[in-house]
């Protein structure tokens, strides 16, 4: 079992849950955060200064998978998010100990569906 974290533009969302649809990976969690990267925010220039926003409106995505859908989520997540320019966004693989439906009581790949 893996959690799958993946940090994306806010305008390829829909694009990423088509493609996330097409793997048959329909168990996503979608959050707004704000964060960035190599590119240390947006530079703008205001009434003749730059100013440098720190921070960029981002979707983090978190998706629960039993192993035999990493490499298929991986692959559709970088096919609906990537633009080839930067901030297109960072995709995680961390190794999931348990996994619990609260409603039945299952366990492990079984409570992931």
């Amino acid at each position: 079992m893996k959690l799958v974290i993946a940090i994306i533009q806010p305008h390829r969302l829909d694009q990423v849950k088509e493609e996330l649809y097409k793997e048959e990976v329909n168990l996503i969690t979608v959050s707004e955060v704000l964060g960035h990267g190599r590119q240390k925010g947006v530079t703008e220039v205001y009434r003749g200064f730059k100013e440098t926003g720190n921070l960029l409106r981002k979707i983090r995505l978190e998706i629960a998978v039993n192993d035999n859908f990493v490499e298929p989520t991986i692959k559709a997540i970088t096919k609906g998010a990537q633009t080839g320019k930067t901030g297109d966004g960072k995709i995680f693989v961390l190794s999931m100990e348990q996994c619990v439906r609260i409603r039945t009581g299952e366990k492990g790949g079984t409570a992931i569906g």
